[in-house]
C-alpha cells in the first residue's frame, strides 16, 4: 500500500465543507443531514417536505459537476463488475442504514458532532464491519 495519493489539505476542506453544510442544514431548517433519510424521504416524502430533500441532492450532483468543470480532477478507478457482489452490497447497506437508522454520513458527520451515544455506537459498529469486511475479502478469500 502506498500513500502517493495522500492529499491532506483538500481533505481537510473536503471536509469542513461537509460540516458546513450540515450546520447550515440543522441551523436553518432543523434536518439532519443524512443522506440515506434525505432520500427515503424523496421516495415517500411528508406533505410540504420534498422541495428541501430535492435540492440537498441536487446540490450534491451540482457540487460534484462543479468541482470537475472547475479542473477537479478525478481518480483512475479499476471497477470490475461483480452483478450479485453489488447486488447483495447494495442490500447489506441499504438494510443496515434502515436498521441503524441512519447511514455513515447522518450518524459519523451529524450524531456525532451532536454527542449522540446511539451515532457512536453506530458508528463503531460501521468502523468494524468495514475492517472485518475487508480483512475478509483480501486475506481470507483473496479478493483485491
Amino acid at each position: 500500500m502506498t500513500m502517493e495519493n495522500f492529499t491532506p489539505f483538500s481533505a481537510l476542506f473536503g471536509g469542513a465543507l461537509m460540516g458546513l453544510g450540515a450546520t447550515i442544514l440543522l441551523a436553518l431548517n432543523g434536518r439532519i443531514a443524512g443522506i440515506s433519510g434525505i432520500a427515503n424521504g424523496l421516495i415517500r416524502p411528508a406533505r410540504g417536505d420534498w422541495a428541501w430533500r430535492a435540492a440537498f441532492v441536487a446540490g450534491l450532483i451540482a457540487g460534484a459537476a462543479a468541482y470537475r468543470l472547475g479542473g477537479g480532477s478525478l481518480q483512475n478507478l479499476e471497477f470490475v463488475p461483480a452483478t450479485l457482489g453489488l447486488v447483495i452490497a447494495g442490500f447489506l447497506v441499504g438494510f443496515g442504514a434502515r436498521l441503524g437508522s441512519g447511514c455513515t454520513s447522518g450518524h459519523g458527520v451529524c450524531g456525532l458532532a451532536r454527542l449522540s451515544p446511539r451515532s457512536l455506537a453506530a458508528v463503531i459498529v460501521f468502523t468494524v464491519s468495514a475492517m472485518i469486511t475487508v480483512y475478509l475479502i483480501r486475506h481470507v478469500w483473496g479478493v483485491g
